[in-house]
């Protein structure tokens, strides 16, 4: 069974101005964003560092606009809870670094935050598979995470399309998110592969209007997932 959807574009802070980060808040907000995505990084999990809770708290302070923690930490089940406390609206961790993730799922939904699973480009997808009905929300990335701005990798679509299948099949409410590389010239496949959500940051933030782009990475990301759907 195939579920209409309202697809997501939601703008990475990774590739925000922090000089002034309220008026990038109300830009992407202006452009009908509801959701913003920090990256958080210990430069172990990935080489890189990034954001901590503290970002979340300001995003929360000057924004009513929802947040996305995508976890790229070795110990997620430590890191989870500093992100909800700040106020993160949904949290999100890697398969890789969570060998048990029933639990922090369930700890996470417990606490009235939607919990997502994630997986780098080098991991199957199947042992996202039995998780799907227990998550709000399943990533692939498009890229191999770590730094803002690198080149699409098409070579995952075939993951998204897989798990949009598996979610399908079992009229399933979790979310699809392709995160990495997603611009104009991306974003059509990504979704058109089965992806919901859209996490674009230099796509966003490396527009001189970023509403603008907000609206028109929405409009053909829709059309996409809808005619797929159709």
């Amino acid at each position: 069974m195939t579920l209409a959807r309202t697809v997501d574009v939601v703008p990475s802070l990774l590739s925000a101005d922090f000089s002034r980060l309220a008026a990038e808040l109300r830009r992407v907000q202006d452009g009908g964003a509801e959701w913003v995505t920090v990256d958080a990084m210990d430069g172990h999990f990935v080489p890189n560092l990034s954001f901590g809770p503290d970002l979340v708290r300001a995003v929360k302070r000057l924004s009513p606009l929802r947040v996305d923690a995508h976890l790229m930490v070795t110990n997620p089940e430590a890191a989870a809870p500093w992100f909800v406390k700040a106020g993160a609206d949904r949290v999100i961790f890697h398969l890789e670094a969570c060998p048990e993730p029933e639990p922090l799922l369930r700890a996470l939904r417990g606490q009235g935050v939607e919990a997502g699973v994630a997986v780098k480009p080098g991991t199957p997808v199947d042992g996202l598979l039995p998780l799907l009905a227990q998550s709000d929300l399943a990533l692939v990335m498009t890229v191999e995470p770590g730094f803002g701005g690198a080149a699409f990798l098409s070579a995952m679509l075939p993951k998204i399309s897989a798990l949009r299948r598996a979610l399908d099949a079992g009229a399933l409410p979790c979310r699809l998110q392709a995160d990495g590389g997603i611009n104009l010239e991306t974003v059509e496949a990504a979704a058109s592969a089965g992806a919901d959500v859209l996490v674009a940051g230099h796509g966003v933030f490396g527009n001189p209007d970023p509403a603008a782009a907000i609206r028109t990475l929405r409009a053909k990301a829709q059309a996409a997932y809808s005619g797929r759907a159709g």
